[in-house]
């Protein structure tokens, strides 16, 4: 195991009606006016979006919106939302919504109080350092941006979507987290949280630190709740506890208790984000089609941890490892397609990928090489992208 340092700010208030306390949590953050930062339309028709102003208004808080966040949210809104902040005195955001929103949040939140571009922290150039408070109301369980200290933001010019990891100026003071909001979410969507979800976790998991079984127990717990608790949302979406397990899977996965003492990977996310840029595709059911193919490469390099993973999560009973880890890689598969995911890149809508440009853009973004639990070079990356086909 190695030495780790684990900060979590994040006070988490869960269950049912939990925006309701969304005014006095921003309170308690010390802010008196904030960008209430929310997406397309969704969180208005199920009048959660009212139900946090009439809680913020409740409270002496005033809050200026911020609207129309899509997904794989991009810089221009970034600056735009910064301009906002500084032009109304803001001193606090409200994140109503999913990864996309949150994120949004986040890097308005480092760019506002920075005196150069807000890039600079997501191109390695500058470090974040201070941040306005970020609260969130959670509707879309998945990205786990609602415990981390990370952020994803796509660059329009180039299409270059980086993320930005910090260790505790970006984690979200508080997190309103109400199952009941989750219950309209379509079915795929809903999956691709639940891929997304896992892939937290296994980018922590696939590692090279060794002797770390309590992390490893953790992570594994963790993926056998969802695998139990996934096909119950997908058959009943208004399953109340169901929904709730899986909420509370996806703030774990992602808020780094799956990944203390050790190395943490990160190599398949980074194979997605090119997917994602270049083709606009869903980040979870490009996870669907990236971990697989992954796993599979490593099982010919790197099996043992794979193979772990197949014996303890999928109770794979074979004794070698290269075949035990394509066993479990099998099961992966089985249940991605179970709950409606794809997984080969036709199967994702892509056709006729460019191979040569997605694996220049990854190292372009990336290094060369980079990954935590094996080296990936242009070569290995290469190989991993066909064997998505």
């Amino acid at each position: 195991m190695e030495n780790f340092s684990y900060y979590t700010p994040t006070r988490y208030e869960f269950g049912r009606g939990a925006e309701e306390k969304c005014g006095a949590l921003t309170r308690l953050c010390g802010c008196s006016k904030v960008l209430l930062v929310y997406g397309m339309g969704s969180v208005v028709r199920s009048g959660v979006l009212d139900r946090v102003k009439q809680s913020l208004g409740s409270c002496g808080v005033e809050y200026v919106d911020f609207s129309g966040i899509r997904p794989n949210p991009t810089d221009d809104r970034v600056y735009e939302g910064i301009e906002i902040v500084r032009r109304e005195h803001i001193d606090g955001l409200v994140a109503v919504g999913g990864g996309s929103v949150i994120d949004t949040a986040k890097a308005i939140a480092a760019g506002a109080l920075y005196d150069g571009d807000f890039w600079d922290f997501f191109s390695g150039k500058a470090v974040v350092e201070r941040a306005l408070p970020v609260g969130v109301v959670l509707t879309i369980p998945a990205a786990g941006s609602e415990g981390s200290g990370n952020s994803v933001i796509t660059k329009v010019d180039g299409m270059h979507k980086i993320s930005l990891r910090t260790d505790s100026a970006l984690r979200p003071r508080f997190a309103c987290l109400d199952p009941e909001l989750t219950f309209t979410l379509p079915p795929y969507q809903t999956a691709a949280g639940i891929v997304d979800m896992m892939a937290h976790i296994f980018e922590r998991y696939f590692s090279p630190s060794s002797d770390v079984q309590t992390t490893d127990r953790v992570a594994e717990g963790v993926l056998q709740a969802i695998i139990e608790e996934a096909p119950k949302v997908i058959a009943r979406p208004d399953d109340y506890q169901a929904r709730a397990n899986i909420m509370w899977c996806g703030t774990l996965a992602h808020n780094g208790v799956c990944g203390c003492g050790r190395v943490e990977d990160w190599a398949s996310h980074g194979l997605e984000h090119e997917l994602s840029a270049l083709y606009g595709v869903t980040h979870g059911a490009g996870l669907a089609v990236v971990n697989p193919a992954w796993m599979t490469y490593m099982a010919d390099r790197r099996p043992a941890k794979v193979a772990q993973m197949a014996r303890r999560v999928f109770h794979i009973s074979l004794a070698d490892d290269r075949e035990a880890a394509l066993a479990g890689i099998a099961a992966l598969k089985d249940f991605y397609r179970s709950i409606g995911m794809p997984v080969t890149l036709s199967e994702l809508g892509i056709e006729n990928p460019d191979f040569d440009l997605l694996v220049a853009r990854v190292h372009e973004n990336k290094g060369n090489p980079f990954g935590g639990y094996y080296k990936l070079g242009p070569a290995d990356t290469a190989a991993i992208y066909r064997l998505m086909q």
